[in-house]
């Protein structure tokens, strides 16, 4: 049986991820960590968690070391729009976090390690639609920069010391469970909670902004089916383009008015459509279908239906 460390179990993503992984690998085997402790609401909160900082090497050592730690899923991240805001934070997080992830499994002999990248990793000069599996990588935000950094450090490690390391690029991730985290494609999420409590919600991108998504069921499929393949089929480590759906802002809120008739949507975009606008349509994934058979099972009218009767279920509209 696996023993594995999630960081940044309290997001959006390590959230759904650790109750996954403990149903998988038993409750007991998998330990949470983040730098606070996740309130009695939020899922997975039943297990074992330790407060881990993952800028703090010697924490992750001792964690690794003490439990026995073969498997990492590291979550931990500073999101694009967070990032802006606080671009030296991401930086020390996102790339000073993830070299101590790595070097820590390299010191301990770590069977194999996880670790997100982004569609943020894309910039204006990557074919939008698609963007390619290989293309040029020249992000515009700090978020962006750092999940470049990422993947290349990550396969540097495969390379140089035979760390086995996988990763995926996310498209935004639309969750039913976790509320917004500060990431630019988070109004795909926040406009499901105010049309359910409010029937009202002001977007911050441009009604024709498309932009690559995936619902949280299909993202937590597509991490472990990566984890689980044959290293042997893997032509990357880091970087595998993961595609989902994709639609435009007023797309989705058409979805919802669908469901929710008096729902009403309004448009005003700020800084974040700078960033939507630097990033691809749609992505190409081939490469994930053809080695490890990925496949979505949600489309957007799908994944309208089922967001729309979790939360009504939850805040009993």
């Amino acid at each position: 049986m696996q023993r594995v460390l999630v960081t940044g179990a309290g997001g959006q993503i390590g959230s759904e991820l650790t109750p996954a992984l403990r149903k998988r690998h038993g409750t007991s085997n998998v330990i949470a960590t983040d730098i606070r402790r996740p309130d009695g609401a939020s899922p997975g909160t039943e297990g074992p968690f330790e407060i881990a900082d993952v800028r703090d090497r010697e924490r992750i050592r001792s964690l690794v070391g003490d439990l026995r730690i073969d498997t990492i899923y590291h979550m931990a991240a500073i999101l694009s729009a967070t990032g802006e805001a606080n671009p030296q934070l991401a930086w020390d997080v996102n790339v000073g976090g993830w070299a101590n992830v790595l070097e820590v499994a390299r010191e301990r002999s770590v069977g194999r390690v996880f670790c997100p990248s982004s569609i943020a990793v894309f910039g204006p000069e990557t074919p939008r639609d698609p963007a390619p599996q290989l293309t040029v990588l020249r992000p515009t935000t700090m978020y962006g920069l750092t999940k470049v950094t990422g993947e290349l450090v990550g396969d540097y490690y495969v390379h140089r010391y035979g760390l086995d390391v996988r990763g995926l690029r996310y498209p935004g991730i639309i969750s039913s469970e976790t509320p917004p985290g500060g990431g630019t494609t988070d109004y795909a999420v926040d406009i499901f909670y105010q049309a359910i409590q409010s029937g009202r919600y002001t977007c911050f991108v441009r009604p024709d902004t498309v932009l690559p998504m995936m619902y949280m069921p299909d993202c937590i499929k597509a991490t472990l089916a990566l984890m689980d393949a044959d290293f042997k089929r893997l032509s990357h480590h880091c970087d595998y383009n993961v595609a989902g759906m994709s639609f435009s802002a007023e797309e989705l809120a058409a979805e919802i008015k669908r469901l929710i008739p008096s729902f009403a949507c309004e448009y005003a975009p700020d800084f974040r459509q700078a960033i939507a606008d630097s990033w691809p349509k749609s992505l190409d994934d081939r490469l994930a279908r053809d080695e490890w058979d990925w496949r979505p099972s949600f489309d957007l009218s799908t994944m309208t239906d089922d967001m729309v009767k979790r939360l009504r279920k939850r805040f009993g509209k």
